[in-house]
């Protein structure tokens, strides 16, 4: 089978991109996925999403880890595949698609970000060391101050394979503060089983967690993750964190076909 793919990126994490309106794609086939983000025999990411048609919304993501298993949301993801389902011409400069985790409003900015509607951060889990919680994907959110050089893979793994999180495990980002309103993000991704350069419900949750810690009084935090910047905004009540937005790039990289 020849396949036709698109390859996207937002702050460096990349996925590969299918349009998959009618229903061709082997969904169930983990292997071809896993192949297919492969970076030495296959297109290369550190996903693949899937374009389906939704009865009630402009578009459904369905979004798979390199690993080829089909996973939580991923807030890059999301914004690319906006991007993608604008260049396919499915919408224009707004939009609401459906995910794992439910309804999803985004926007094009004047400057060409893409800004994402994540879900509402009722509750988190603020221990002495780390903070826990789920901003459509689960996310372990740690301080270092040497983040540099930190061994993200080796101690992300530790963490995110150990008895903290069981056998479904968790998403691990390290943090360092820069100012009042800016932290340095380095993410071990689950699924990926490394770190990527950007991780978007991982720079989500970072910025709800140094709020929550106090590490920031700041509703617009700017994150800078290791492929570029990325600005998360949310409202602050008693119920939790609402009104959560995501902003930063989404860029079409290449077009290709494969043979699978």
């Amino acid at each position: 089978m020849q396949l036709e793919f698109y390859k996207y990126q937002g702050a460096g994490n990349d996925f590969v991109m299918i349009d998959n309106r009618s229903g061709f794609f082997p969904k169930e086939n983990t292997q071809l996925i896993a192949h297919l983000c492969d970076r030495r025999f296959g297109i290369g990411g550190d996903g693949l999403i899937l374009l389906e048609n939704d009865s009630e919304t402009d578009f459904k993501m369905v979004y798979y880890n390199s690993d080829g298993n089909q996973s939580s949301m991923c807030g890059n993801g999301g914004r690319c595949l906006v991007a993608f389902a604008k260049d396919l011409k499915v919408i224009a400069d707004k939009t609401t698609f459906i995910a794992t985790d439910g309804l999803h409003h985004a926007s094009f900015e004047e400057n060409g970000l893409v800004s994402l509607q994540m879900i509402d951060v009722p509750a988190i889990t603020i221990k002495n060391d780390h903070s826990f919680l789920n901003t459509g994907s689960p996310h372990h959110v740690q301080m270092v101050e040497d983040l540099e050089h930190y061994n993200i893979k080796e101690e992300g793994a530790a963490i995110r394979y150990g008895e903290l999180y069981g056998a479904a495990g968790s998403n691990i980002n390290f943090v360092k503060k820069i100012d009042d309103t800016t932290f340095r993000l380095r993410t071990y991704e689950r699924g990926v089983e490394d770190e990527t350069l950007a991780c978007g419900t991982g720079a989500t949750a970072v910025a709800i967690a140094m709020n929550a810690t106090g590490q920031t009084d700041a509703t617009v935090v700017n994150i800078n993750v290791e492929g570029g910047k990325l600005v998360v905004s949310f409202d602050k009540n008693p119920n939790g964190f609402t009104n959560v937005f995501l902003k930063g790039p989404a860029e079409f990289v290449f077009k290709g076909t494969i043979n699978v």
